[in-house]
């Protein structure tokens, strides 16, 4: 595990961005996984009211207070735009889950001194994930 995953799993609550209702979805899995772990974790999803029993926030601007890092799980396009709201509500740490970095949000992210895990391992293989 490196020490930028070490420290953004110490660094908690978290979020889950692009979080679903379908089972089948790396975006479920993800929040479920955080869930498996008893860690404090919301969803974020702009149409959803609650996600495996946890309330929604209907954007990054309506997490909860406290909210340190971010799993996104969103096509890149919407990553870059989740980039730009993370910096904007003070959240320092995100993690691009496969499949959702561009190279556009990396550099983005790193031009607004965000800590960025992108291009790793997935969540659901760090912390052991069980269906």
């Amino acid at each position: 595990m490196t020490d930028s995953i070490r420290e953004f799993l110490a660094a908690g609550p978290w979020a889950v961005v692009g979080a679903s209702t379908d089972r089948s979805k790396y975006g479920n899995k993800v929040l479920r996984c955080y869930l498996q772990h008893s860690m404090a974790v919301t969803p974020v999803h702009p149409r959803e009211v609650e996600i495996e029993g946890v309330r929604c926030a209907k954007s990054i601007g309506e997490l909860p207070a406290g909210v340190r890092g971010l799993s996104i799980i969103t096509p890149p396009p919407v990553t870059e735009k989740v980039v730009e709201e993370a910096a904007a509500a003070g959240i320092r740490r995100l993690w691009m889950q496969p499949g959702a970095e561009s190279e556009r949000a990396i550099a983005r992210a790193a031009e607004l001194g965000l800590d960025v895990i992108a291009r790793g391992p997935c969540l659901l293989v760090v912390l052991g994930y069980r269906e």
